[in-house]
């Protein structure tokens, strides 16, 4: 004969599940807590003469800005992009990060626009450069540049080095790396936690009932 759960065998079954995944997950936060990253160990250096603009703990990007006696303004906004491919020396950042520059210039309503990509140890690498304008004057089919890999190398460098006097630099790179990655690792253990008070408080509630 087959056995009937009653509603209460069966409470008492997700209670113990609950119970299991609770051990799961205070093990996984005390191992974050007490074995921390590599890149923790690291100086955090500085972000030069940007200003964090925006960096919430709710989101994975930050914002830098910074504004030359020109006038001229330079915006970084930054992320996490991709995992990195295994290599045998293995980084101590494992992701690499995604950055827009943004520039503007009193006067002019465009803003010229660079797409770069970063790693460590390795200098940050341009992906396009293209205008942008007002919402008004944007179509799908606007025309948004050359790929950068195309165009001549001197001229490659010439642009890379234009970033480079406004700051955008592998010191910046550096920055960006080791606070971004140390600002996963803590939204990381947050939301463990946050799981953690929320099975928590399903298995109080299923003990609960249990009992009357």
């Amino acid at each position: 004969m087959a056995l009937r759960l009653t509603p209460v065998l069966r409470r008492a079954a997700r209670a113990l599940e609950d119970v299991d995944l609770i051990k799961v997950l205070r093990s996984e936060i005390n191992h974050e807590l007490s074995s921390p990253s590599s890149f923790q160990d690291n100086s955090a250096g500085s972000p030069g003469d940007f200003a964090v603009d925006w960096d919430s703990t709710e989101s994975q990007d930050v914002v830098l800005r910074r504004k030359l006696g020109s006038g001229e303004e330079v915006a970084v906004s930054a992320l996490l992009g991709e995992i990195l491919p295994e290599t045998p020396s293995r980084p101590t950042y494992p992701r690499e990060i995604l950055m827009k520059v943004c520039l503007t210039k009193p006067g002019l309503s465009s803003v010229l626009q660079f797409d770069c990509r970063a790693q460590e140890n390795s200098p940050f690498l341009i992906s396009s450069a293209h205008f942008l304008r007002s919402a008004e004057h944007q179509s799908p089919s606007s025309y948004r540049g050359p790929l950068f890999s195309t165009l001549d190398p001197d001229l490659q460098n010439a642009l890379e080095e234009y970033l480079a006097e406004r700051g955008v630099d592998q010191l910046l790179v550096n920055y960006l790396l080791h606070h971004l990655h140390t600002k996963e690792q803590g939204q990381y253990v947050s939301w463990l936690q946050k799981l953690e008070a929320m099975v928590g408080q399903t298995a109080d509630a299923a003990a609960e009932k249990q009992q009357v």
